[in-house]
């Protein structure tokens, strides 16, 4: 009987009671991680908004870009109707609406940051010209733009049609 009462006593001493400062520094370490984890889903998340909200407005700006490329037609037909509008029907009223609708196009795109662009006369660039014939012209520099047949213009800082032109050859 000593014998099963001494190894009750050894399983005692085996276990050890757990040190209250050991229990502490497991729960910290615990509620650290859980803080550490907490911080990387907030900080996921945020990313995960910027990121969607970045994507929404690149696609509603590509979307726009789209309508305005499209009113640059209009645009281009308003400019030719008017510049080549005969003399004698310069005061009708019809033509001067018309030149109204022009204006009120062109504030409508100046609104939006979209505005036309010289070439006449710059240097051949090929992010913003499309180059449609070469001409040799004595005088001009190989290079330079001489002719624009369709406006460039720019939404901002950027290109957003590229001028359509003629540039000087040797």
């Amino acid at each position: 009987m000593t014998s099963t009462h001494e190894g009750r006593e050894e399983g005692r001493e085996a276990q050890v009671a757990p040190n209250p400062s050991d229990e502490l520094e497991a729960l910290r370490l615990e509620r650290d991680e859980q803080i550490a984890a907490h911080q990387r889903t907030a900080a996921d998340f945020a990313n995960f908004r910027r990121r969607t909200t970045e994507e929404r407005e690149r696609e509603a700006g590509l979307a726009a870009e789209g309508l305005l490329m499209k009113l640059l037609a209009v645009a281009d037909d308003l400019d030719r109707a008017m510049a080549n509008l005969p003399a004698e029907l310069a005061d009708q009223p019809w033509t001067e609406g018309i030149g109204a609708i022009h204006r009120k196009l062109l504030a409508l795109l100046e609104s939006e940051e979209v505005r036309p662009y010289d070439s006449v006369g710059a240097a051949f660039d090929p992010r913003e010209h499309e180059a449609v014939a070469q001409r040799t012209e004595s005088g001009k520099p190989t290079g330079e733009v001489l002719e624009e047949h369709r406006k460039g213009w720019r939404i901002r800082d950027r290109v957003l049609r590229p001028a359509v032109v003629s540039v000087a050859t040797d």
